[in-house]
C-alpha cells in the first residue's frame, strides 16, 4: 500500500516512537469491556495496543484514506470506525461510561476539549496535545497560563499533566513538545452552575483583553456594585480569579436577571 503523506490541514503529526506509544497506553490501563473511542488514530499505533488490551474501540478519523487503512487491518468487532470530523460529532451516540483517547491535532486541540467538556457520559479523558496547552489546561491563578481554558476545563474535571513527549516521537516532527493529559470529571464535586451559557460567556469576557480591570471587561455584564456584591474586586484582573469566583459571579448574576425577570412578570 502506497505510503500516506502528513496532511497539514488535519494537523497531520503520527507517534511513531513505541516508547511512547506504550507509556500512553500503560496511563490509559485499558480493560476489557471498556467503552474506549480514540480521536484520530492515524496509522494505529496506538489503536493496536488499546485493541489488544480492551478487546474492542470505536474511532473517530477525518481522512478517508487512512481511514480506508485502518478498516482494511482491524476487523468491525475490533474497531468501530467513524469517519467523521471529531469537532462535530456527537459523543452521546457511543453510550455510557465513555473513555477518550487521542494524539489531538493542534489546530483543533482548545475547539475540541470544549466539544468533549459538554458531555456527562465521560469516565476520563487522556489526550496528547501541545506542552503549552497542557500548561494552560492545568495552570493556577495568577499565573501567565491561567485562562479561559484553564477556568473552562477545571470548573468540569481534575485536570493533570501526566509527561511530556520530545518531537522526535513523531513523523513528521512537530517545531513543539507535546505532553499528555489526564481530564477527570468532578463528579459531585463539580460547582453548581445555575446558567452554563452566562458561565462562559463571563469568562470569555473576563480574559478577551487580559489587561483590562473586570470593572472594565464585564461591563456589558454588571457594574462594580455587582462585582462587589458577588465579593469580587472591580479593580482586579480575570486571571486573579479562581475558578470558584467565576461560578459564584455567573451564579450571582444569573440570580440577579432571574429577580428582575420575575418583578417583570
Amino acid at each position: 500500500m502506497e505510503r500516506h503523506k502528513p496532511r497539514r490541514r488535519f494537523g497531520q503529526n503520527f507517534l511513531v516512537d513505541p516508547h511512547y506509544v506504550a507509556k500512553i497506553v500503560d496511563a490509559v490501563t485499558p480493560r476489557p469491556g471498556d467503552n474506549l473511542v480514540e480521536i484520530g488514530p492515524g496509522h494505529g499505533a496506538l489503536t493496536r495496543q488499546l485493541a489488544e488490551r480492551a478487546g474492542h474501540l470505536a474511532a473517530i478519523e477525518i481522512d478517508r484514506d487512512l481511514a480506508r487503512r485502518l478498516s482494511a487491518e482491524f476487523p468491525p468487532e475490533r474497531l468501530t470506525l467513524h469517519v467523521a470530523d471529531a469537532l462535530e460529532f456527537d459523543f452521546a451516540t457511543l453510550g455510557p461510561a465513555l473513555r477518550v483517547v487521542g494524539n489531538l491535532p493542534y489546530n483543533i486541540s482548545s475547539p475540541l476539549l470544549f466539544h468533549l467538556a459538554q458531555y456527562e457520559s465521560l469516565v476520563d479523558l487522556h489526550v496528547m496535545l501541545q506542552k503549552e496547552v497542557v500548561a494552560r489546561m492545568t495552570a493556577q491563578p495568577a499565573t501567565a497560563d491561567y485562562g479561559r481554558l484553564t477556568v473552562m476545563l477545571q470548573a468540569r474535571f481534575r485536570v493533570s499533566r501526566l509527561f511530556t513527549v520530545p518531537p522526535g516521537a513523531f513523523r513528521p516532527a512537530p517545531a513543539v513538545e507535546s505532553a499528555v493529559a489526564r481530564l477527570v470529571p468532578l463528579g459531585g464535586a463539580k460547582p453548581r452552575i445555575a446558567d452554563e451559557a452566562l458561565f462562559a460567556r463571563v469568562v470569555a469576557a473576563a480574559f478577551g483583553q487580559r489587561r483590562k480591570t473586570l470593572r472594565n471587561a464585564l461591563s456589558t455584564f454588571c457594574d462594580a456594585p455587582a462585582l462587589e456584591a458577588a465579593d469580587v474586586d472591580p479593580g482586579a484582573r480575570g486571571e486573579t480569579l479562581a475558578v470558584a469566583d467565576f461560578v459564584r459571579l455567573a451564579n450571582a448574576l444569573t440570580a440577579r436577571d432571574e429577580s428582575v425577570s420575575g418583578r417583570a412578570r
